[in-house]
């Protein structure tokens, strides 16, 4: 976990950097709030957090007492956790067998590369694991997920043309015949306003809810898809957020997947994830991974302390 921590905090540098040096001075002033509110709505945490997050830690030095620029970094960094843990989550990846994970995303979000960490991730976990090209639009997308397959031991069911619903309904019946673990689903990139592409993935979700209908050994898989995870790219900042909504609206959402972090200085967008659906009355969606560079083992669970240690640090770096 000692070398997740360093890559972690090493891909938030760019929007570390920008926070922590405001509290090397030794004064605690207006002039000092100012400057973090810059800094925290440049980083893309937003400005409705931003202003909860200042109003939140003035009340803490008052009731605290805290007099120095390290405590108030302190409180600060404890104030973005306690927000950021109403986004941890999980997959429970015992709710069935296999359990049907559908993946989406906009073009470039990073959403093969981040199903084949996945599945390297969920083979770290001892499950087995097979993989549906549902990108029917690209032959490079198949390819790259032949080739993720490749790399994790992993079988990829795909038609070199066709349906994508068609391809995910066999993949879906492939794997209760086999007793896989877990069936990841790909999809091809789409813009949320591209109107006939999200009719086409609620197809792939009804694709895969008839195909759990359908008896397998006289067994019937209740609740596929069990996950309808969207991949967004940490780059993009306030404009995920926009994506969030309209995915959500068209299929409902389980889950997210954070790519991209590292080298951005919009890290602080998880923060406006976690206030996000408040309007609603509903929950945060779950952020379930992470992403901070290109390796196989980049991709690890959110976890709302580590990342608020990353991005805030401490007195000592």
């Amino acid at each position: 976990m000692a070398g997740w921590m360093s890559r972690l905090k090493d891909g938030l540098t760019r929007t570390r950097v920008n926070i922590v040096g405001l509290f090397s001075g030794g004064v605690i002033d207006d002039t000092l709030f100012d400057e973090l509110e810059i800094a925290l709505i440049g980083a893309d945490v937003g400005v409705a957090t931003t202003t909860e997050l200042l109003a939140a830690l003035r009340a803490r030095i008052k009731l605290n007492g805290l007099k120095t620029p390290a405590e108030v970094r302190e409180a600060l960094k404890d104030e973005l956790a306690t927000r950021l843990a109403a986004c941890e989550g999980h997959m429970n990846l015992d709710a069935a067998k296999p359990l049907v994970v559908m993946v989406a995303g906009v073009n470039g979000a990073g959403k093969t590369t981040s199903i084949g960490k996945l599945a390297h991730w969920l083979a770290d976990q001892r499950k087995r694991v097979l993989l549906a090209a549902g990108d029917t639009f690209r032959a490079a997308a198949r390819e790259q997920l032949a080739v993720w397959g490749q790399r994790n031991g992993v079988e990829v069911i795909q038609q070199s043309s066709g349906d994508p619903a068609a391809v995910v309904f066999d993949a879906v019946q492939a794997a209760r015949a086999r007793g896989i673990d877990v069936l990841i689903a790909d999809t091809a990139g789409r813009l949320p306003t591209q109107l006939h592409l999200m009719d086409e993935l609620k197809r792939i979700k009804r694709a895969l809810q008839k195909a759990a209908d359908v008896p397998v050994q006289g067994q019937l898989l209740a609740g596929a898809p069990h996950e309808i995870v969207l991949v967004l790219d940490g780059t993009n900042g306030q404009n995920a957020l926009a994506q969030v909504r309209a995915f959500d609206e068209a299929v409902g959402l389980t889950g997210l997947i954070i790519t991209k972090l590292d080298g951005t200085a919009k890290g602080g967008v998880l923060a406006a994830l976690a206030r996000e659906r408040r309007s609603a009355g509903k929950g945060p969606l779950p952020i379930l991974f992470i992403g901070v560079g290109e390796k196989l083992e980049d991709l690890q669970p959110f976890v709302a302390r580590e990342f608020a240690e990353a991005l805030i640090g401490s007195a000592e770096g």
